[in-house]
């Protein structure tokens, strides 16, 4: 059969837009999302033909059909939705870091409609955006004042360029981080406007070196979090007790840039209080006199992405006068979020109601019980073998780096690890993210709550028994 030929027959856009898989697209996503992608399959069936495949005529249109679908499906798996952690890394960042509590959703819920973001019920006149969100956090962290931006990275960006454009703030060198996505602190100072005073080596800077730093030009003095790292050995570096004692004109603030920002009092005897013991804490931060504290509202907080900043009243003053701070500022839905969260921490509640401190307090064994009772809900299936293994979860985000949470996992050991997570991760269900080895995969069900059980057990099921799909264009094809 020629091209000629071959190409005569290619199906019109209309007529495969009557199949009723493809009216069912076009219900779900659109009818001009639908026309593309069947003019995408249509074309690289063209291409190939072009190319000197040989297709079938009669196989045309079923084989459009079947890409559109693909199409849709690809894209279908492109939308926010919700998935299943079974990776046990409690702070994934690819998947949103922490969980949040069901009073936050509850909260986020009513916040979407109209709401009182910026207006006192009592009054009937106009409020400070957040209000009860920060006096929530000046009572928790024991600041003067509070500020909520986007992320903390825009907190850093504010502090800098608010207080300190133009001018020189001390930091070690061992600290100029670089942070998820590729952002390194030095490219957020000149971004700000602020020139970087490196002081001491990276592996060790003594008080007397930010003595020696200071000068005219001296705006701030800030020390961050190593956060995602650790420093051993030959290392020194001042505590924020070192720094906040240094003598310094009045209107150079000290900064302490938490990032995690832990507010658990290690006073109190408990596995959360244990395992974040080495993570610096905002309430001692400010009870040492730390001018401004910064930290992140969705790792060790618990609660929704932002940048949270406490301390003095007339810094944060400063910050809020800011024009920065409108472009910065967080949405009514991420502040009833937020609020909730702190409410919990009042309460002394984060254990039971947070679900990152949740998964966190889980001892060993109570995720290999877990692991047991989900097992005895499998059905064997020939060609995998089921088992119960020892792992180690991650607290992940960048927090307590270096500590592994001793834990337990469901272990599928079968001939391809990667297509059986791919099957996981493409469930049309209820999506379940696991590890893999070579040949095996591992589903750490420290970060799986019991409430979605149900769910990640339908997802294994389908996954182990759906066949194997086979690509609906003939091989060499380009999707786009």
């Amino acid at each position: 059969m020629t091209d000629s030929t071959s190409l005569k027959h290619l199906p019109a856009v209309d007529q495969i837009l009557q199949y009723p898989a493809i009216r069912e697209l076009c219900d779900r996503h659109g009818h001009a999302c639908v026309v593309a992608w069947i003019r995408s399959a249509v074309d690289q069936l063209r291409q190939q033909i072009l190319a000197g495949q040989s297709i079938s005529p009669a196989d045309l249109s079923s084989l459009v059909e079947s890409e559109t679908l693909q199409l849709g499906q690809a894209e279908q798996m492109r939308y926010l939705q919700k998935v299943i952690n079974a990776t046990g890394i409690l702070l994934h960042t690819n998947l949103g870091r922490a969980p949040l509590s069901d009073l936050a959703v509850e909260r986020m819920c009513q916040a979407a409609a109209y709401c009182n973001v910026e207006l006192d019920l009592q009054t009937g006149k106009r409020s400070r955006r957040g209000d009860r969100a920060l006096r929530l956090l000046c009572q928790l962290t024991g600041a003067e004042e509070a500020l909520v931006v986007n992320n903390c990275a825009a907190a850093t960006l504010l502090v800098l360029q608010a207080l300190a454009v133009g001018r020189e703030v001390i930091i070690s060198r061992g600290q100029l981080v670089e942070i998820g996505g590729g952002f390194r602190l030095p490219d957020v100072f000149r971004s700000a406007g602020v020139l970087l005073k490196e002081v001491g080596t990276t592996n060790r800077s003594y008080v007397s070196d930010y003595e020696a730093a200071l000068n005219e030009q001296t705006a701030a003095i800030i020390r961050v979090h190593h956060s995602n790292f650790l420093q051993a050995g030959f290392v020194a570096e001042p505590s924020i007790d070192a720094l906040v004692a240094i003598k310094r004109p009045a209107h150079v603030p000290v900064i302490d840039d938490l990032g995690s920002g832990s507010l658990v009092d290690p006073r109190h005897a408990s596995l959360t209080s244990e395992i974040l013991a080495k993570e610096p804490n905002v309430r001692r931060s400010i009870a040492t006199g730390a001018d401004l504290c910064l930290f992140s509202g969705d790792k060790l907080f618990g609660g929704p992405q932002c940048g949270i900043i406490v301390g003095k009243r007339r810094w944060i003053q400063q910050l809020r006068n800011s024009p920065l701070m409108r472009a910065l500022r967080v949405d009514k839905v991420t502040l009833a979020a937020f609020e909730a969260t702190a409410e919990i921490h009042l309460r002394g509640e984060a254990e039971r109601e947070l679900p990152f401190f949740r998964m966190l307090s889980k001892t060993a064994g109570d995720v290999r019980a877990t692991c047991e009772w989900v097992l005895q809900q499998l059905e064997p299936v020939q060609g995998v073998e089921f088992a119960v293994e020892a792992c180690q979860s991650q607290i992940g985000g960048g927090s307590v780096p270096g500590y592994d949470l001793e834990s337990f996992a469901i272990t599928l050991k079968c001939k391809s690890s990667q297509l059986l997570a791919d099957a996981l991760r493409k469930c049309r269900s209820t999506p379940v993210l696991c590890r893999q080895t070579q040949d095996r995969v591992l589903l750490d069900l420290r970060t799986v709550s019991d409430q979605d059980l149900p769910e990640f057990i339908c997802t294994i099921r389908a996954a182990l028994t759906e066949p194997d799909r086979t690509p609906a264009m003939p091989p060499g094809s380009q999707r786009p």
